[in-house]
């Protein structure tokens, strides 16, 4: 995406204000930071059933969930175990984000899903650029990342 064309994060920004669940962003940026980032961040489209991420995937991609639903579930030796649903208004993606390390889970499509990604790349131009939208990034993703740690059912659904 071009940084010339700021994307719309008008219905992620709105998603991101308005989610109840307990895992939700918390503490977002301001109006004008979303503008700035906005340039940073690529839309993703997921069909039904399609896969974000899977287990053991070493990318370090950091997704905004905008609109449907995402399961995160991981395989063990006899079957798919369900770990979390993430809805609009949360992200996806911040353990490997944080910790440099494999994924930890698969993410998959529960329902038709818009996201928005910042890959590892793009966060360290947005740190060298606009380093107090990259900190109000990191300590949103980082209070998601802590709520998810201290559940000791979605502990091990931190992505």
């Amino acid at each position: 995406m071009s940084t010339s064309t700021p994307a719309d994060l008008s219905a992620l920004v709105q998603a991101m204000t308005s989610t109840v669940a307990p895992d939700g962003a918390q503490n977002l940026p301001s109006a004008a930071q979303w503008e700035l980032l906005a340039p940073y961040l690529v839309p993703v489209h997921l069909a039904a059933s399609e896969v974000l991420f899977a287990e053991g995937a070493l990318d370090r991609n950091l997704y905004l969930v905008e609109s449907g639903s995402l399961s995160v579930h991981y395989q063990d030796a006899k079957e798919r175990i369900r770990l979390a649903l993430v809805g609009p208004g949360s992200l996806v993606g911040e353990g490997a984000f944080f910790a440099h390390r494999p994924r930890r889970s698969t993410v998959q499509a529960a329902a038709p899903s818009r996201l928005w990604c910042l890959t590892a790349l793009r966060f360290s131009e947005l740190s060298n650029r606009q380093p107090a939208v990259a900190l109000a990034l990191v300590t949103m993703a980082g209070q998601v990342l802590a709520r998810r740690a201290a559940d000791s059912r979605r502990r091990v659904a931190s992505t």
